[in-house]
């Protein structure tokens, strides 16, 4: 058996409503002799009589009682499935699957949310910690939509745009005494705390060492900024970390910063893949991250 045909089904939903084909016509824009073709070509296959035509109008049978019933609940699915891909097309509503490191959720994202909640309340920004690296991986794969990552070097089937730069700064014990603005020598005097070896903060913290001739030795490597910074406030060493959110002063007690010489940043950019592939609702995130840029 072929597939019903909804515009039949409509035609037939409307005949009964209206009572006479052709008022059904005239609701549907349709001649009289199409609404005729259309109830007989369904009753041709399901091999049943649907209506009852006579002087005053048209009845349904059992059996096209039974199939308007099912036909309303269909032509209603169909219209709010229409409904639902407009939204969904038009960034009304939708799913973002966004990747993003602990520092990034932690410290970055939640001014964004807050943004996206008062703008595009229908849109649901599910969020997974990710590295940068992985977070790409992701992002080809088609896993997410979304990436925040330390890089502008991403696949040439990817897109990516600069968002933020934020200064790096020693995070320090409180009870340590350090000049004004640290440099390599003086730190690498002092026990150190160190992202883990395979991220992008390890990778910027050596080159920084480096430029002054300097190997650090780490007592420790970590890939949590939190725990990061709860050894430090337990005078366990140093570290160097990005200045985040709001104030360069986001930090647990027990801890103080300083300014670091040369400077350094920790630059974080949005990748995504091309625009024509791009949805909707994930346009309308990457207009609330571009209004949200801070590269300086």
């Amino acid at each position: 058996m072929r597939s019903l045909n909804l515009d039949h089904l409509r035609t037939l939903v409307s005949a009964v409503d209206l009572g006479t084909f052709s008022a059904a016509a005239a609701a549907l824009h349709l001649s009289q002799p199409t609404v005729s073709l259309h109830i007989a070509e369904l009753e041709q296959r399901l091999h049943v009589r649907l209506l009852l035509r006579g002087s005053g109008g048209v009845k349904p049978t059992s059996a096209g009682d039974l199939l308007v019933q099912r036909a309303r609940g269909l032509l209603r699915d169909a219209q709010e499935t229409i409904e639902a891909l407009r939204r969904h097309a038009a960034g009304v509503s939708g799913r973002v699957r966004v990747g993003a490191n602990t520092s990034v959720l932690t410290f970055l994202l939640p001014e964004v949310l807050r943004s996206m909640e008062q703008q595009h309340p229908d849109i649901d920004i599910d969020l997974r910690i990710v590295g940068s690296f992985d977070a790409l991986a992701d992002l080809a794969r088609g896993n997410l939509d979304v990436a925040f990552v330390g890089t502008p070097a991403v696949p040439d089937d990817l897109v990516v745009r600069r968002w933020r730069r934020d200064p790096m700064l020693a995070f320090m014990p409180e009870s340590w005494n350090p000049p004004a603005r640290v440099t390599p020598k003086w730190l690498a005097d002092q026990p150190l705390i160190a992202n883990d070896a395979t991220t992008l903060l390890y990778r910027q913290t050596v080159e920084w060492f480096a430029s002054a001739g300097i190997t650090p030795v780490a007592r420790i490597e970590l890939n949590y900024t939190e725990a990061m910074k709860s050894l430090v406030a337990a005078g366990y060493g140093a570290a160097i970390l990005p200045a985040e959110g709001a104030s360069a002063d986001q930090t647990l007690p027990g801890i103080r910063t300083a300014a670091l010489s040369p400077p350094l940043r920790r630059e974080t950019w949005v990748a995504h893949r091309a625009l024509p592939l791009v949805d909707g609702a994930t346009l309308k995130l990457l207009d609330t991250l571009k209004a949200l840029t801070q590269w300086s």
